[in-house]
């Protein structure tokens, strides 16, 4: 699957897609970023005069990436009809992260995922974020389980 199509398949949607770019992606790993616009619609009320990404925000962005584009990557291998691909929803079921460093308004950020294990259409991965100065945001581990719609 070509990076493209994969970022054409994320079911996020601006303004709560937190993906611009997939670097690379494997069987074993994703890397991908985003760039935290100033006029980012959150950054309205957290906080006023001093604007920083929320935690949870940080989260999103690395579970869009390290759960939702690796495990639609890692299903992708697995079904034969493309098509069913549209099929599958990824709801979040576990989250555990350790926050180091804020992110402000017009920084660019690098996410690594690393998987853990796939089974069952359960995807856990390791992962990492990164500044611009390669500087550990955040770092934990997050699962989500693959859900067939039948719509």
């Amino acid at each position: 699957m070509e990076v493209t199509e994969l970022l054409a398949l994320i079911p996020q949607q601006k303004p709560f897609r937190f993906i611009d770019e997939i670097i690379s992606v494997d069987e074993n790993q994703i890397q991908a970023t985003y760039y935290f616009k100033k006029d980012e619609y959150f950054y309205q009320g957290h906080f006023p005069g001093n604007p920083v990404t929320p935690g949870v925000i940080l989260t999103e962005a690395a579970a869009q990436a390290s759960v939702v584009a690796l495990g639609i990557f890692l299903l992708d291998k697995m079904i034969e009809n493309k098509v069913d691909l549209k099929k599958w929803t990824t709801f979040f079921t576990e989250s555990q992260m350790e926050f180091f460093l804020p992110v402000y308004p017009g920084t660019k950020i690098r996410v690594i995922g690393e998987k853990i294990f796939w089974r069952k259409m359960k995807l856990k991965s390791k992962v990492q974020m990164f500044n611009e100065q390669n500087e550990l945001v955040c770092e934990g581990t997050l699962a989500g389980i693959g859900v067939k719609n039948e719509q």
